[in-house]
């Protein structure tokens, strides 16, 4: 279905249905001196019971100063306000490494830093590469205070990961540029769309062109347990010379690399916002033929040099400030029933929302294991020549 945008929304993403559902250039090796309440670690701390409640962790965050962030670009999802809200909050300094990285190159700098002073301390993942990371022994295990509240699909039940905003599958289309803008998967096999359909990123290491694979399998006969329809739709897409191998982002999109734009529906909403002023007609539809819908999970490096900023910054997140903040991106925070049940939620901002029918369903950690997979051994074969 096509998404009516308002053109005063501020930028960022959306998710239509509520499943009930940086750093410094340098640096010496961690401070974890950081104490809880009882003196322990906040390394160790794993709610905000360990540190005798939210204001202990407030005074704990701001001796560190500095929290280390990677992969946050201002314009996905409203990462900016959020950004900004917390440093205003707390005067503690927010550090961005490489804001256009990949969730890929989020977990190589964990484990390439372990133990340095610039390693991230806080990470946003895509939920199989969340997954991967957890598999892997890099997050620590701390709770929210809301914790309760995310539905239990959406978490990890020790607290390693929990999901927190998310969107679905949408092609982007500047409408200036062509005539007729697709709607569907199959619409983008047409001719007419020769050169012009891209992802944004690699689905091997980017969560948003994971989820564009797996939307397009979902729409040509595939399922959660079989991700493979989706690389012989990207292989079809290439034969036919319709997919070319540029990464999607705004510079290309306003330079008409990239008028044709498969992303989360939240950012392709933001893109249209921002490119009004700009000159470019941005139409976004969720393809009725393979609807697609993935959070994105919030995690704490265990190894964090900050590890009181990284906890803190959690809290934030999922405060009704934080989850509002997503709202207002066009992004739908995981909390959003529990906040519709307390009156905390910004209804302006949640009525701005794009429509999609039906409940979003999610795959399991082994449907993603399997998924990704597949994508490792194929995806280069598929768009290769």
């Amino acid at each position: 279905m096509t998404v009516s945008l308002p053109t005063t929304a501020v930028r960022g993403g959306a998710l239509a249905v509520v499943a009930a559902l940086a750093l410094s250039a340098c640096g010496a090796a961690p401070d974890n001196a950081s104490a809880t309440a009882d003196g322990k670690s906040a390394a160790t701390a794993t709610s905000l019971a360990d540190f005798g409640g939210l204001a202990a962790l407030v005074e704990a965050a701001k001796k560190e100063g500095t929290l280390n962030a990677i992969a946050l670009p201002r314009d996905w999802a409203n990462y900016g306000a959020l950004i900004d809200g917390f440093q205003k909050k707390y005067g503690i300094k927010v550090a961005v490494e490489n804001p256009d990285g990949t969730s890929q190159d989020e977990i190589n700098a964990v484990t390439s830093r372990k133990g340095q002073g610039r390693a991230p301390d806080v990470l946003d993942l895509g939920s199989s590469f969340a997954l991967s990371a957890a598999q892997q022994g890099l997050l620590a295990p701390y709770k929210v205070a809301a914790f309760a509240d995310i539905p239990a699909q959406q978490k990890d039940p020790r607290g390693r990961w929990y999901n927190d905003y998310g969107g679905y599958i949408s092609i982007g289309c500047d409408a200036k540029r062509v005539t007729t803008c697709p709607t569907t998967f199959k619409d983008l096999l047409e001719p007419r769309y020769k050169g012009q359909v891209a992802l944004n990123g690699n689905p091997t290491k980017s969560g948003s062109a994971f989820g564009g694979v797996w939307a397009a399998a979902l729409a040509n006969g595939g399922s959660f347990d079989d991700i493979q329809p989706g690389l012989d739709f990207f292989a079809k897409l290439k034969k036919s010379g319709n997919y070319t191998p540029v990464e999607s982002t705004p510079a290309t999109v306003e330079k008409g690399e990239t008028p044709i734009s498969i992303d989360w529906d939240y950012l392709n909403a933001g893109y249209a916002d921002e490119f009004t002023s700009k000159g470019v007609q941005w139409k976004v539809s969720v393809p009725s033929d393979g609807q697609f819908s993935q959070y994105y999970s919030q995690a704490v490096n265990k190894d964090a040099p900050h590890p009181a900023a990284a906890r803190l910054w959690q809290e934030y997140l999922y405060s009704a400030d934080g989850q509002n903040l997503w709202l207002k991106g066009y992004a739908r925070p995981a909390l959003m029933t529990a906040m519709e049940k307390a009156g905390t939620l910004d209804k302006t901002a949640a009525a701005k929302l794009p429509e999609v029918s039906g409940t979003p369903s999610f795959p399991t950690e082994a449907q993603q294991d399997k998924a990704k997979t597949v994508l490792g051994q194929g995806w280069a074969k598929a768009v290769s020549g």
